[in-house]
């Protein structure tokens, strides 16, 4: 049928069947879809005022439906640069050869030179074609929208397959069957991966496996649900899981629980099926006698199944939920069906920690000797060794218990030579915990083994966790001297090694020591980042890493921290503070201090004197002494020699109490002497003797009003 060439508009849809899609791509490949055809369609002017987009995915469609949409777009003026007149016409005024090719290129070469018209762009005359071009018709425009699509899917690998032909082949992230392409009830004359448009399309694979005719773009989601028993909306499925889910869960006294794992598997299921049923299952309840990650793992990754859990402790049931692609009256063999097929794995899981529960956890450290960490830095032993190491230099630092802080260090990747994390590599650390327990190991080695993989430390350090915060430490200093010291720097977005997350980590470690009352704000000598990072390089072989990697690692962290802070307070303030690379559990505290001072209506004037003074100590030719009062002879500068003698010692007291905000405060007293001295006082007198006396006076004054934050940053 072929569409009238009408300025009415009709509502267009567009759907692409295939073999089943990957379900952890499959919304982002829906959204892609429909924003890929809306977006040419735009270009070409096609869709009406008001149009509203809805897109559709399921695991065997990606489709589209454009409530209002043009058959032919309205004409539209256009304006083309050519070239420059001299060159484009002859000099008796006709096209020349250049020009005629030019406009042949761009589809005008039905323009004369009378058409042209001659311009200045400030520098030559150039020539213009102008004039009013038919508006694009849809049947052309959707070709070329529905070939954009497909072809910027992000798909994550594409297939090769022949087509019906026999002959020729097609490259797509699955084989498609059928293509519809329809603008009302009139199907468009398209084409996509060797298929023709038309209007069928195919129902539920096994509630409704016969074909089904759309009648038009808006009967598409009714007739997919009532004939085809599909939902065609990503968006309705999930919600009518997620509703299914909550209603079982709560019929049982029981929960699904919460967390980003939880709303991962919804947005797979939902991407597994066409036609969502939740049925309940159990199983035996001697399996809850194997830790509970386990089970939790084997269900939702292996199988997708739902497992319950108690409301009131959060602990496992026996029961779990499955989101069924079909919905039958007796759900019967569903149910035992997933029964049969969950056992086994969860027999596994039993079998496999009864296994590992034979060997005690410490009588695996020697078989890391043969699990290589990085070809460049040896074995996981010896990994596991430098990371000892620190661990024990870092618990003499803190006053911890160095004995369970090398317990906890030995022991930590134990369990990856365990049978269980052999299979479930997602449960290291917390497997080593469980076979650590089980072994009789302290509770805090065994909450340091449970807790090393976390992100960040986000609760003050407790005598609890403080084994727990230096394993932490202890691996991160590692990762980062280690990984950078054999130049696997990130670069870009690249960073396989997770070095800017161990760096943020360390981070957050050194802010809840100084939480939790382990580091003092007024203490910035305890535990510095760069004895500690020094320290690390030599828990490496001579030569292993590059010696000039603790700076590199200390700078690199200090910048994390810059992008972090930038979040929160202003870029000035993060900027004069981390000048001085403090020690990291003073930073925030610094940052109050300086925001707090960058409020002073003072703050201007001495940051723009201190950035004055710090020009001047550059220019210096000799290295300054101290001050010589006698050498002090005009007023202004005899001023602010008191005035620093008077601020200085407050300014250093309540900096050794670590108030840095009284510190500053202090210092801001000295604005009226500091100004008077600038506007009284030649600096870089003739007399070398004043002048190098006029510098140290500065140095001075420029030494103790940067104690807290380079204040000179703060100058706009």
């Amino acid at each position: 049928m072929t569409i009238a060439s009408t300025g009415s508009t009709q509502p267009l849809l567009i759907e692409l069947l295939t073999e089943e899609l990957p379900p952890k791509v499959l919304q982002k490949l829906g959204l892609a879809f429909a924003d890929g055809i809306r977006k040419t369609l735009e270009q070409h002017h096609l869709l009406a005022a008001g149009c509203t987009t809805t897109d559709f995915s399921t695991p065997r469609r990606l489709a589209v439906v454009f409530s209002a949409v043009l058959a032919q777009a309205p004409e539209q003026t256009y304006t083309e640069k050519l070239m420059p007149a001299k060159i484009g016409l002859s000099d008796t005024g006709e096209i020349s050869p250049a020009l005629a090719k030019k406009m042949a290129s761009k589809g005008l070469d039905h323009l004369t030179a009378a058409d042209l018209i001659t311009e200045s762009d400030g520098k030559q005359d150039y020539l213009f074609a102008r004039g009013v071009a038919a508006g694009s018709a849809l049947v052309d425009a959707l070709q070329e929208a529905l070939d954009y699509a497909i072809n910027h899917l992000p798909i994550p690998k594409v297939m090769r397959y022949q087509l019906d032909d026999g002959i020729s082949s097609v490259k797509f992230v699955r084989p498609a069957h059928q293509l519809i392409a329809l603008w009302g009830p009139q199907i468009v004359k398209v084409q996509a991966l060797g298929l023709d448009a038309g209007r069928i399309t195919q129902g539920h694979r096994f509630m409704a496996g016969h074909a089904i005719t759309i009648e038009s773009p808006d009967t598409y989601q009714q007739q997919l649900h009532a004939e085809g028993k599909v939902i065609a909306s990503f968006t309705a499925r999930r919600t009518l899981i997620s509703e299914q889910l909550q209603s079982q869960a709560h019929a049982l006294g029981a929960t699904i629980g919460i967390g980003p794992e939880v709303d991962a598997l919804l947005e797979e299921v939902t991407a597994l099926v066409e036609h969502p049923t939740v049925y309940v299952g159990e199983f035996e309840e001697e399996f809850l006698q194997v830790p509970p990650e386990c089970l939790i793992l084997t269900m939702r990754l292996n199988q997708k199944y739902f497992p319950l859990f108690e409301p009131e402790n959060g602990k496992l049931t026996h029961r779990f939920l499955i989101v069924s692609n079909m919905q039958v009256a007796d759900p019967v063999n569903i149910v035992e069906g997933n029964q049969r097929v969950v056992r086994p794995r969860l027999a596994d899981a039993q079998f496999f920690f009864q296994t590992d529960r034979k060997i005690k956890l410490a009588d695996r450290v020697a078989g890391l000797a043969t699990s290589v960490y990085h070809n460049k830095l040896g074995s996981q032993l010896e990994r596991a060794e430098r990371v000892r190491k620190i661990a024990r230099y870092l618990a003499a630092e803190l006053g911890a218990n160095v004995q369970h802080a090398d317990r906890a260090a030995m022991l930590a990747k134990a369990d990856l030579a365990s049978n269980m994390v052999g299979e479930f590599p997602e449960l290291q650390g917390i497997m080593g915990a469980y076979y650590a327990q089980a072994d009789g190991e302290p509770d805090d080695v065994v909450l340091a083994i449970k807790d090393q993989y976390r992100i960040r430390l986000d609760t003050p350090v407790s005598s609890a966790t403080l084994t727990s915060t230096i394993l932490f430490i202890a691996e991160r200093v590692e990762t980062l001297i280690g990984i950078w010291g054999i130049g696997l720097v990130p670069t870009g977005e690249r960073d396989p090694y997770g070095l800017r997350r161990a760096a943020l980590g360390l981070i957050s470690a050194f802010e809840q020591l100084e939480a939790g009352g382990y580091l003092s704000i007024s203490d910035g000598d305890s535990l510095r980042l760069p004895d500690l990072l020094s320290f690390a390089i030599t828990s490496f072989v001579t030569g292993a890493v590059n010696e000039a990697s603790a700076a590199e690692v200390q700078a690199f962290i200090y910048e994390r921290y810059r992008n972090l802070l930038n979040n929160d307070f202003d870029r000035n303030v993060v900027d004069a503070v981390l000048a001085l690379e403090p020690a990291l559990h003073q930073v925030h505290a610094r940052i109050q201090a300086c925001a707090s001072f960058a409020q002073r209506p003072e703050a201007e004037s001495l940051a723009a004197a201190n950035k004055r003074i710090a020009n001047l100590l550059k220019k210096a030719d000799t290295t300054l002494g101290n001050v010589d009062p006698a050498k002090l002879s005009e007023a202004a500068e005899q001023a602010l020699a008191t005035v620093i003698n008077t601020l200085k010692p407050q300014a250093q007291a309540q900096l050794a109490q670590g108030d840095f905000t009284a510190s500053l405060a202090t210092m801001a007293q000295a604005k009226e002497a500091v100004d008077a001295f600038f506007d009284d006082i030649m600096v870089m007198a003739e007399d070398p003797a004043i002048r190098a006396n006029r510098l140290a006076l500065l140095a001075e004054l420029h030494q103790v009003m940067n104690q807290v934050a380079d204040i000179s940053r703060l100058a706009q």
